[in-house]
Order: C-alpha cells, then structure tokens, then sequence
C-alpha cells in the first residue's frame, strides 16, 4: 500500500496565494505583506511563506524585488505593445467598443446571476462612490469611479477570465488610449445621462435581473460609444477651421 503524502506546508500556501490571484482577490501589481506578518497571520514558519513565495516566482505570478514581493502584472507586456498600437486609431477604437458591448452585456447578465452578499454591498458602495462623485462634480473622480463600478460588475460574474482580460484593459481606459474619459464627463448633458446609466447596471444586478442588467450594460456601452465619436468628429471640424484662419501665413504678399 502506497504511504499518504501530506502536502508540505510550502506548497500549501504557494495553492493559497494562488487562488487569490486567480480570483481576483489580489491584483497585478499589489504588494505583499512582509514574509513576517504573513506568518504570524496564516500560522506559519518564515522559511514556508519564503519557499511558497519562491515557487510562485518561479512561475511567473509573484516578482520579488529589494522592495518586496508584488503580484505579477503578467498581462502587462502584453498590453503595453498594443496600447501604442491602438492610440489614435479609429478602426482599434470601434472595434474597441464592440467588444466592451458583447463583455459588458454579458457580465451585467452573469453578474445578476451570480453576485453573492459580499458583491451586493460592494456593488452598493460603488454606485455610492459614483453619486458622490457627481454631486462635487469631479469628472476625474467621477471617471474613476466609473471604471470601479465595471470592474465590480465584473467580479460579480464570477468569470475570472472575463476578469482579468477587462482589468488588464482598463488600464488602457485610466490612461487614455481610446478616448480621453475626463472629457466625456465634461459635455454638457452626459455627466447625467452616464449616473443615469450606471445607476441602472447597478441596480439591475442587485435585484437580480438579468435581462434588465444586459440590456442596461449594452444600452450604457453603445451611448458611450456615440458620444466619443460626436466629440472626436467636433474636434476634427474644429481643428480643420483653425487650420484655415492660419493660410494667410503661407501666402505671399
């Protein structure tokens, strides 16, 4: 009869943290507590949380650093290529939305499946962080808070591929690659109409509607879309009459 091996407590904790990164629970580029701490509080030795620490090195989703040690940003290599690629790009830029539509739709339906209490108050935080923001008319908070809110939705649907592909390009959404979204919440009439809208993700998700929360997530995607290309359309006009005040510059006299 074979022995029972029992799991060394390396590889136990190196399983742990594993899970939270997979889940979501801790993101790229976060930092660990000290190899201390994380002993006293999981019940450990140093040289375990050292060694599970190392294999997950080892395999590219931890990166320790005279600093410490930091979950990996392993989708940024990928990322930072493509968002020189699509900036400024017009055909990168719709196709761009036509995937947030399908994703977002998609989650917003997952996630009034799914969401569990935990999610639900958190969800309720965001949109509480979102009216706030509004109310001291903040649009780079307001912004912010935007992105916050998709990224719960998202967690809300349990989808950790769908998780960490839109965290990863949220990222192209906070520097501006598509789109600069300060300016969005500076047209008049939109700062009301985006509330409006991701008031209405959030609630279908929290009362469990899935088709409300779907609809409510495309309808969100394609306004946004629209109103992107208004403004991007206005600034061309604008830049090609200034263009012609300045001819005389090029004539002679």
């Amino acid at each position: 009869m074979a022995a029972i091996r029992t799991p060394k407590i390396a590889d136990a904790i190196a399983t742990h943290i594993e899970k939270l990164i997979l889940e979501g629970a801790l993101r790229p580029g976060e930092k660990l507590a000290a190899e201390r701490e994380l002993a006293q509080k999981l019940g450990v030795s140093r040289p375990s949380i050292r060694e599970g620490i190392e294999k997950l090195v080892l395999r590219g989703l931890l990166r320790s650093t005279h600093s410490g040690t930091f979950v990996a940003e392993f989708l940024s290599p990928a990322i930072a290529p493509l968002a020189n690629l699509y900036r400024d790009n017009h055909q990168a830029f719709a196709d761009y939305f036509e995937f947030r539509e399908a994703v977002e739709a998609r989650a917003a339906r997952e996630a009034a499946i799914r969401i569990t209490s935990v999610e639900k108050l958190e969800l309720q935080k965001r949109l509480s962080e979102m009216r706030k923001a509004h109310k001291i008319e903040d649009p780079t908070q307001e912004a912010e808070a935007d992105v916050n809110l998709h990224m719960t939705v998202y967690e809300a649907g349990h989808n950790v591929v769908v998780l960490h592909i839109m965290r990863a390009l949220s990222e192209l959404l906070r520097n501006n690659i598509f789109f600069n979204r300060k300016n969005l919440y500076l047209r008049p009439g939109v700062r009301e109409k985006l509330l409006a809208q991701h008031v209405e993700i959030g609630e279908a998700v929290l009362s469990g509607n899935p088709n409300r929360a779907e609809r409510a997530a495309g309808d969100h995607i394609r306004y946004v879309f629209d109103t992107v290309e208004e403004i991007q359309l206005e600034n061309k006009r604008i830049s090609s009459s200034l263009i012609r005040t300045t001819r005389n510059d090029f004539i002679a006299n």
